[in-house]
């Protein structure tokens, strides 16, 4: 009866720990895929929960391009599309929110 238990248990813990692997957003994945000495579990996780609560999916999916593509992010910027333009204000409430909550 024991060893069952033991075993349905340890099957969970790996399902879950694959799972929060899988779950990783994409800023996170982008942050933890950047190369950047910086770059950890914690800070890549802070930094998508804040986009969580500040930017849609389709912002977070477009906002992790600039990890691997910083010139991008300067494309972005001095775009004069109003579509562009309301992106980066989103983007930079992000980014501040990120530094203030993130330490960083």
């Amino acid at each position: 009866m024991m060893k069952p238990i033991i075993s349905l248990a340890l099957a969970a813990g790996v399902l879950l720990s694959t799972a929060s692997m899988t779950l990783a957003g994409p800023i996170e994945s982008a942050c933890m895929r950047s190369g950047r000495e910086s770059a950890s579990r914690a800070l890549c996780g802070c930094i998508q929960q804040v986009a969580d609560m500040t930017l849609k999916g389709g912002d977070q999916r477009r906002a992790a391009k600039f990890f691997r593509d910083p010139d991008l992010a300067h494309t972005v910027w001095i775009s004069q599309r109003p579509a562009d333009d309301a992106f980066w204000d989103r983007y930079k409430q992000f980014g501040a929110m990120a530094e203030s909550y993130c330490g960083g």
